[in-house]
């Protein structure tokens, strides 16, 4: 049989593995994406709250986080940490890396929806004598939020086609099951194809969605 011929027999037998993948792919987007999401905010607050030291360090954290690979961090977690002692399941520590990493482009998303509020906005809540914390999670952080859901939801696409990356530290992702199928029968045409074609339609699925959360905001 030609390797490179397209058996549908054979594709459809990959199916089951694939979307056994699949739902690990899912379940570390979707718990990633919380552990960035919250960690963002955190950092994003640290950063912009200008508390000596700790602002700094925070920066230099974030652009330290961006500026490297997600592959080499994901290696230092799983290979490297424990070496110091801190062991945890593949998937737990994948889902945190993932996180981690993207966490720190939360943290610029939501600085930048931040930043572009209007200044009367702040003035506003100030001059209503408001507490400084009411200010922020009632009229700042809602509306910086709503502002960024869309680069938010970007980066979550981003996120989900990334955990093709989680394959090297052990974790039998949506790829990871492609190639080990790839592998035992010498034909890699099919799996990969479909896994190819899996990220595509969630993905592409996922963008249409975004784009109706921004029409309104464009009709505005």
């Amino acid at each position: 049989m030609n390797a490179f011929a397209w058996d549908w027999s054979f594709a459809l037998s990959c199916l089951p593995e694939l979307l056994a993948g699949l739902k690990l792919t899912l379940i570390a987007t979707l718990f990633g994406s919380l552990i960035a999401a919250v960690l963002g905010l955190v950092m994003c607050l640290l950063k912009i709250a200008r508390i000596p030291v700790v602002s700094s360090i925070m920066s230099f954290w974030i652009q330290l986080v961006r500026g490297t690979p997600l592959l080499i961090q994901l290696y230092l977690v799983f290979y490297v940490a424990p070496t110091w002692g801190l062991t945890f399941p593949a998937l737990a520590t994948g889902i945190f890396a993932i996180g981690l990493y993207y966490g720190a482009y939360a943290a610029e998303i939501y600085r930048a929806g931040i930043e572009d509020l209007p200044v009367g906005q702040w003035e506003a809540a100030l001059t209503l004598g408001l507490p400084l914390r009411r200010v922020w999670f009632g009229v700042v952080l809602p509306q910086a939020v709503r502002a960024v859901l869309p680069m938010l939801a970007n980066m979550v696409i981003a996120m989900f086609k990334e955990t093709a990356l989680l394959s090297s530290i052990t974790i039998m992702e949506m790829l990871a099951a492609g190639k080990a199928i790839g592998s035992i029968h010498f034909r890699y045409v099919e799996p990969l194809t479909m896994v190819g074609m899996l990220y595509f339609v969630i993905s592409y699925a996922s963008a249409r969605a975004i784009r109706t959360m921004e029409a309104p905001r464009a009709g505005n």
